[in-house]
């Protein structure tokens, strides 16, 4: 008897520590959205409050999840706010109002889906070739993708000619800005696109891939896996992501300029690392990624309120994602 008393305590302790582990992102998502309530006099959580959240962190949500699959394979991509930002800037110029006297297709009324179906398939192209420098010429992801951020920035500069991208029609405007009852468009696309890498993730052979691949390249390719292969689908997969965000963006805004978008990688690799995909690969959920991408609005949000400058919200997020890597590293140190 002494001893089954002596251990049981000993085992909840244990349960609570692993449970507190396992669901820390969570956990921190709760207690953010529970102080945003009060520090707002829960006006934050009024359903307008909450809509606008959602709408604004929507973009960002497709970023996360491309860049979060990435990082799945201990990789990283530098070249989003580019991507999303040539995107964007293509799709506008293909859904621009006929009677638009400057419009780049003058009297040109393209179809609604055009735009984006060719936005998808540009950043289906720059992913594909992030994915064959990293995997087949075997560049380091930071020194590929950086290099593609400045031909992605390139490209939008020639295109539009640096110049603004506007008077999207109506017509276009409505696939990012309408609502089906109380839920925002934005939201049930976040919604498919995390069903989709969910469903890529945990229920698919590539997912499981994917993960080996990011736990240890040398041993997944000792096992037959085609790391190459795995590594193109990543990166071009999360290009196909970071098309949907531009062209949903320009939906959004109703333009697209050469600042659009610009610096989303940073809030995109904020947000999967605060979501626990690890820095080091082969660790990472759905799940985890969408809520990073919340507690990231979550304390813009909160910074906003307080009036916080918005170059001094650039320090916070630069904190948190050294001080969530930190602490990933730590833990991943101690499992080895």
């Amino acid at each position: 008897m002494g001893n089954t008393n002596g251990v049981k305590p000993s085992l909840k302790n244990i349960n609570i520590k692993d449970f507190a582990s396992k669901y820390t992102t969570y956990i921190i998502f709760i207690v953010l959205f529970a102080g945003l309530g009060i520090l707002t006099g829960f006006d934050s959580w009024k359903l307008p409050s909450l809509q606008n959240l959602v709408i604004a962190e929507s973009i960002r949500a497709f970023a996360a999840l491309g860049v979060g699959v990435i990082i799945i394979t201990r990789g990283i991509d530098l070249s989003i706010g580019y991507a999303v930002c040539l995107t964007a800037s293509v799709a506008a110029s293909l859904s621009q109002s006929v009677s638009y006297a400057a419009a780049m297709y003058p009297g040109v009324d393209f179809p609604v889906f055009l735009p984006i179906l060719v936005a998808v398939l540009i950043g289906m192209l720059v992913g594909a070739l992030n994915g064959t420098l990293v995997a087949y010429a075997k560049l380091p992801p930071f020194i590929a993708t950086l290099g593609v951020l400045s031909l992605c920035r390139g490209a939008q500069l020639i295109y539009t000619n640096a110049t603004v991208v506007g008077s999207v029609k109506n017509e276009y405007k409505a696939i990012a800005q309408g609502f089906v009852g109380p839920f925002p468009l934005l939201m049930i696309y976040v919604a498919i696109a995390a069903f989709i890498v969910w469903l890529i993730l945990r229920h698919t052979r590539l997912g499981a891939n994917l993960y080996a691949i990011g736990g240890n390249p040398q041993a997944a390719r000792v096992a037959g896996i085609n790391v190459e292969r795995g590594l193109l689908f990543a990166y071009t997969f999360a290009g196909a992501l970071y098309g949907v965000a531009g062209a949903l963006q320009t939906a959004r805004l109703g333009l697209a300029n050469s600042l659009t978008a610009v610096g989303m990688e940073l809030d995109a690799i904020a947000a999967v690392t605060i979501g626990g995909v690890s820095q080091s690969g082969g660790v990472g959920t759905m799940g985890g990624m969408i809520c990073g991408v919340l507690i990231m609005g979550i304390i813009t949000y909160g910074m906003n309120f307080l009036a916080v400058n918005s170059y001094f919200q650039y320090l916070v997020k630069g904190s948190i994602i050294i001080i969530a890597v930190f602490f990933d590293m730590r833990k991943h140190a101690r499992k080895a």
